[in-house]
């Protein structure tokens, strides 16, 4: 996939996770940046000017941007390593308040039922995941059911823009 595409597919679907349980952890935030800073998709990248960018669109569209997420991975080609990559940032992401909810689970498998890569491989990158991919009864109905429920369940507050406290190792040069 382009990697441009790729991107905007990996902050989106961390993004979307940081916000499946209706809160903004700091912890998740910082987290997300930490991905994007290691991550070679990410080379020149403004954190803060992206990530408000999806909260302005997520205050917005409210649940409808959570859906056009899930619909975007349905329509995607990616590698099998495209998509452990992208299970990687959701993980890291939902793990990275030390709080697991109900409605991450259920959003995490909304978007494990929309990949193609199989369990097995999965569980031998992430061992620890296994509850994430604990099977529900899917089918292509179902999921449309999963999805809907989700949506319907999920209390969707407006977010407040993040800022960015830079330390001097953000900006090369300054002591």
């Amino acid at each position: 996939m382009e990697t441009s595409s790729f991107k905007k597919i990996l902050l989106n679907t961390a993004f979307c996770c940081m916000a499946s349980d209706g809160k903004i952890d700091d912890r998740e935030i910082a987290i997300i940046k930490s991905m994007c800073e290691k991550s070679p998709y990410f080379k020149i990248f403004d954190f803060e000017s992206e990530i408000n960018e999806l909260i302005s669109q997520i205050n917005a569209k409210g649940k409808e941007f959570i859906k056009q997420y899930l619909d975007s991975l349905l329509d995607l080609q990616l590698s099998e390593q495209e998509e452990l990559t992208l299970i990687d940032f959701a993980i890291q992401t939902i793990k990275a308040d030390e709080q697991l909810e109900y409605s991450e689970i259920k959003f995490f498998k909304n978007i494990r039922m929309r990949l193609r890569i199989s369990d097995e491989t999965i569980l031998n990158a992430y061992p620890d995941i296994e509850m994430l991919l604990e099977k529900d009864i899917i089918t292509d109905f179902s999921l449309n059911k999963l999805t809907t429920q989700f949506l319907y369940d999920y209390k969707l507050p407006q977010f407040e823009p993040i800022s960015i406290i830079k330390s001097s190792s953000d900006n090369p040069g300054t002591k």
